[in-house]
C-alpha cells in the first residue's frame, strides 16, 4: 500500500513512520511518500526518520516529494495534517482574539475559524487533486478544524474523507482504565459518545453491559485518576452526569482559561513557534535528528492545555508517551484495507468525524435516522463508527440533552457559516460565523475579529474579491 502524508514535513509524522515500523501496523505500507512545500522541514523529518530505532522492524521505504501530482500518482491512502501558515500563523490566530478580550486558542472560538478560513480553501484543493490523479484513494483528515474541515470536503469526496481526532477516543480510554475495565482496541461496543470535534460528551460506558460511568463520576480517586476529572472537577461532572471532551473546558471555564492564557509568559502558539523556528535547522544538522526530536516532542506535550493545569498539575505519563493520531488514523487505514480488524462484527469500531447519516442502529437503541438526533442528516458529527473496506458509518446515539444539543446546534452554525463563506467567497458569512459563536457573541466583535485576521494574514481577503471599502 502507498500512503502519501499531505504535510510530511510536520512535527508529527516520525509517530506515524514509528507505528508503521513496528507493531500492529507494522507491514501495512511498502511506500511512504512525504509531501510538502518546505524543503527545508522535509529534510529535517527525513533525518529523524533516518535516525529512529525501530528495534528488529523494517519500516516502509519513504520518498519525499514537493509535486502534489507526483506524490499523489497511485496513492492509496493520504493522510492530511496540514497549517497553512505555519506555528507563525496559530500565534496570530490566539493573539487576535486575546487582544479583544477573547479566548485565544487555535481550535476553540474565534481562532478557530480563522484556521479554518485558510486550512479550507487549501484542503479543497487537496481533495480535488485526489480526484484527478487518485479517484479512489482514502483521505484521512487531521487538519484543524478537523470536523469542519472534513464537512467540507464531503461535497468533493463523498464517503471517501474520514476525519480523525485522538482526544475523543483517548477520554472513552481514559474513562474506562479508571473505571477498571479497559476498551479493547477496536472495540466500542457499549460505548456512547455524542458531540462534534472538541465539542462532545462521553455519556455511557458499558463495555461488559453494565453502565460504569455513574460509578465513575461518584469515586473521586478514579476521576483523579484521569485528565478530565482533574480538569472539571467531581462536582461538575455529576452535576453533568458525563465526562466532557478536555476541550469543552474552554466553554465550561472561559473566564478562566482566558486569564490564564493572558498570564502566561507567551502563548502555546508562540512556545511551539519559538521551539520549532530553531529545532528544524537543528535536525538537519545533528547527530542523532531522533533523539532531538523525541526531547522537543516530549516537552511539546508536557505543555498541552497547560492553561487548565494552574497548580502544578503534570500529565500523565500514558499521555507523554506519544501516540494518538497515528494510532487512530492507521487503525482506520487498516480497516479500510482488510477489516476484521476489531471483535465487533469484523469491523474496527472508532470514534471519527463522519456525516450524521447514514447510520448503523446500536443495539440499545430503535432504527435511527441519524446518529445524533437534533443535527442535520448532512452535519459532520464525531461518534462511534465502524469501519470496514466500504468506509466509515456512524453508530446510532442517545439524543442529546437540552444544553448539550443546544450547544452543538450552535457551533455547528458557525461551522456551515464558515464553510460557506469559503465556498461563496462571502465575507459577511465569515463575519456572521464569528459573531455568532457562543465565545463571541457580538457582531461588533465579529467584524473587529476578522478585520484582525485580515491584517495578520493578507491572503485572506482573496477569498472575498472586491470588498466594499478595502479596494
Amino acid at each position: 500500500m502507498r500512503l502519501m502524508i499531505a504535510g510530511g514535513g510536520g512535527f508529527r509524522v516520525p509517530l506515524v513512520y514509528r507505528a508503521l515500523c513496528t507493531g500492529p501496523f507494522a507491514g501495512l505500507v511498502s511506500e511512504l511518500v512525504l509531501f510538502d512545500v518546505d524543503a527545508q522541514r522535509l529534510q529535517a523529518i527525513q533525518a529523524v526518520l533516518r535516525d529512529m530505532p525501530t528495534g528488529t522492524g523494517s519500516g516502509p521505504a519513504v520518498v519525499a516529494c514537493s509535486d502534489l501530482g507526483q506524490a499523489l500518482t497511485g496513492t492509496d491512502v493520504v493522510f492530511a495534517a496540514i497549517r497553512p501558515g505555519g506555528t507563525a500563523g496559530r500565534i496570530a490566530d490566539e493573539r487576535v482574539a486575546l487582544e479583544l478580550g477573547l479566548l485565544g486558542q487555535e481550535t476553540t472560538g474565534a481562532g478557530g475559524i480563522s484556521y479554518a478560513l485558510r486550512s479550507i480553501p487549501r484542503m479543497l484543493e487537496l481533495a480535488r487533486a485526489m480526484r484527478r490523479y487518485c479517484p479512489d484513494a482514502w483521505l484521512i483528515n487531521f487538519t484543524n478544524p478537523a470536523g469542519m474541515v472534513t464537512e467540507a470536503l464531503v461535497p468533493v469526496l463523498g464517503s471517501r474523507v474520514i476525519g480523525i481526532c485522538d482526544s475523543a477516543g483517548g477520554l472513552a480510554q481514559r474513562a474506562a482504565r479508571a473505571a477498571g475495565f479497559p476498551l479493547e482496541e477496536g472495540n466500542l461496543d457499549g460505548v456512547g459518545y455524542y458531540g462534534l470535534n472538541h465539542l462532545g460528551w462521553l455519556y455511557r460506558l458499558a463495555p461488559g453491559g453494565e453502565d460504569l460511568l455513574p460509578g465513575l463520576l461518584a469515586d473521586p480517586a478514579a476521576l483523579e485518576s484521569m485528565e478530565e476529572g482533574r480538569l472539571f472537577g467531581q462536582h461538575t461532572l455529576e452535576k453533568l452526569g458525563c465526562l466532557p471532551n478536555e476541550y469543552l473546558y474552554y466553554y465550561y471555564r472561559t473566564s478562566q482559561a482566558t486569564q490564564a492564557i493572558r498570564g502566561q509568559r507567551q502563548t502555546r502558539g508562540a512556545s511551539i513557534h519559538q521551539q520549532q523556528h530553531s529545532l528544524y535547522p537543528d535536525l538537519v544538522r545533528a547527530a542523532d535528528a531522533y533523539a532531538l526530536w523525541d526531547a522537543a516532542r516530549r516537552s511539546r506535550e508536557e505543555g498541552y492545555l497547560a492553561e487548565a493545569r494552574t497548580h502544578g498539575e503534570q500529565r500523565d505519563e500514558s499521555d507523554l508517551a506519544g501516540g494518538g493520531y497515528e494510532r487512530v488514523a492507521l487503525a482506520v487505514m487498516r480497516a479500510l484495507s482488510v477489516g476484521s480488524v476489531g471483535s465487533v462484527g469484523g469491523t474496527t469500531q472508532l470514534i471519527l468525524n463522519v456525516p450524521n447519516a447514514p447510520v448503523l442502529p446500536a443495539e440499545s437503541l430503535h432504527p435511527a435516522e441519524v446518529a445524533v438526533p437534533g443535527l442535520p442528516p448532512d452535519a459532520v458529527v464525531e461518534v462511534p463508527s465502524q469501519v470496514t473496506p466500504d468506509g466509515a458509518v456512524a453508530v446510532a446515539q442517545e439524543r442529546p440533552p437540552g444544553p448539550f444539543l443546544t450547544l452543538m446546534q450552535h457551533v455547528k452554525e458557525v461551522e456551515r457559516l464558515t464553510i460557506r463563506a469559503v465556498r461563496d467567497h462571502d465575507r459577511e458569512a465569515a463575519v456572521q460565523a464569528f459573531a455568532v459563536h457562543p465565545l463571541v457573541g457580538s457582531e461588533p466583535l465579529g467584524r473587529q475579529l476578522l478585520a484582525g485576521y485580515e491584517e495578520a494574514f493578507p491572503g485572506l481577503t482573496g477569498l472575498w474579491g472586491s470588498v466594499p471599502g478595502r479596494d
